[in-house]
């Protein structure tokens, strides 16, 4: 088993991960330096519990998730899913910012041709 800063470790970058975002955006929304938090991802440097708390609403979850050991297989899938969901809910938004776009412009030029 993990020791508890490899347990944080390993947590740490899983729920980052599970967000998409990078070391300098968590770091940045939990107020932390980048170097610091790489740190703490590689099971350097523990932090204080302030930290722990500042990292754990930076990813939406409560502090003692940073230390739950392994998910069963069924709770790993779900996660699994819920990410690829959350992924593609992000490809749909652009999408339709970019019809959205396309739409107005063809408008915009067909009104302009009628005058």
């Amino acid at each position: 088993m993990a020791n508890i800063k490899e347990l944080l470790a390993q947590n740490l970058k899983k729920h980052r991960k599970r967000l998409g975002i990078t070391q300098p955006e968590l770091a940045e929304s939990a107020g932390l330096s980048t170097n610091y938090l790489g740190m703490i991802e590689v099971a350097k440097n523990f932090p204080t519990a302030d930290v722990l708390e500042r990292l754990a609403k930076a990813l939406g979850i409560k502090s003692n998730e940073l230390f739950s050991v392994s998910d069963s297989p069924e709770i790993a899938m779900e996660q699994l899913q819920m990410a690829i969901l959350g992924k593609l809910d992000q490809k749909l938004v652009n999408i339709d910012q970019v019809i959205e776009c396309a739409v107005k412009k063809a408008i915009e030029e067909n009104c302009g041709n009628k005058r």
